[in-house]
């Protein structure tokens, strides 16, 4: 389009400088230029459309193998083994895309395809049409589609918390730190409910609790040293207080015992430099100056 405006503007002054001599020559110069970006404008939409029909063409092919299984696996009429072979077979080739790609996404569409599969054999094997080797197959493929079901499962939640988690070390307020963890945690509390007893979700759900704790501990300790280097004494006081109801309630264990012992003595410290200032403005008199004792 740059190259069409400087086509058609070249154009513009060099039909006005050949009909010059004419009455009003920068109509036909005018019209000449219109005309260029005119057909620039609709050379880039139809080159637009092509791009978008493509890559529509590309999405519906790439999916179509499972999307049809799929289709008829919700409809309940595939009772079919073979088209069940088919429909595991596509599933497992997307699957294996899902894997190479790693995107949180795909894999909880590939979670969900798989819950569409099960759910398609289980009417499959309710069915009285359905064979006996037919219903030994159908069962054989429920086994490996669980399989795939939990991987993709446990690897959404991984990958979501990683991301999350990730993103919340980058925030600078608080509450944004927190609200991006809990996010995470929402991730890995989601596939706990599907896989309780699952231990890699329940370390995981553990470390994302810890870097929550750790960052409100963090916050109002930063909150009290601040306090403190101005001279709030009482106020840094207050922050480390606030900091102690968060260690106690979210990090039992030797650690929180550790951390809360120190905040404490820091507590201790300002109360004495804070007792100590009380003494010696109450010596002071009304003048400024230190009253004597006898």
């Amino acid at each position: 389009m740059i190259a069409a405006a400087a086509a058609a503007g070249a154009l513009f002054f060099l039909l006005w400088w050949v009909f010059q001599e004419e009455e009003n020559p920068w109509i036909p110069a005018g019209f000449a230029a219109s005309v260029v970006l005119l057909i620039a404008a609709l050379a880039r939409l139809m080159v637009a459309r092509r791009d978008r029909a493509r890559l529509r063409d590309h999405n519906s092919v790439s999916r179509e193998p499972y999307n049809s299984s799929s289709d008829r696996l919700a409809s309940g009429t595939m009772y079919s083994t073979s088209l069940h072979a088919a429909a595991l077979r596509s599933l497992q080739k997307y699957s294996a895309e899902a894997d190479a790609k790693d995107s949180a996404d795909v894999h909880r569409e590939l979670y969900d395809l798989c819950a569409e599969y099960l759910a398609g054999a289980d009417k499959a094997l309710q069915s009285p049409r359905t064979q006996a080797d037919g219903r030994v197959a159908l069962r054989a493929g429920q086994e490996r589609v669980r399989e795939l079901q939990k991987h993709h499962l446990l690897t959404w939640a991984r990958v979501s918390a990683r991301t999350l988690t990730h993103e919340a070390q980058q925030r600078v307020r608080l509450y944004e730190k927190v609200e991006t963890a809990n996010r995470a945690l929402n991730c890995i509390e989601t596939a706990l409910k599907v896989y309780p007893d699952e231990e890699e979700l329940n370390v995981s759900a553990r470390a994302v609790r810890e870097f929550i704790s750790s960052s409100r501990v963090a916050h109002w300790v930063e909150l009290a040293e601040r306090a403190a280097f101005k001279g709030y004494l009482q106020r840094a006081i207050d922050c480390y207080r606030d900091a102690l109801f968060y260690l106690s309630r979210d990090r039992p264990g030797p650690a929180g015992e550790a951390a809360a012992e120190k905040i404490s003595r820091e507590i201790e410290m300002l109360r004495a430099r804070l007792d100590t200032e009380g003494t010696i403005n109450s010596g002071k008199g009304t003048n400024g100056r230190v009253r004597r004792r006898p």
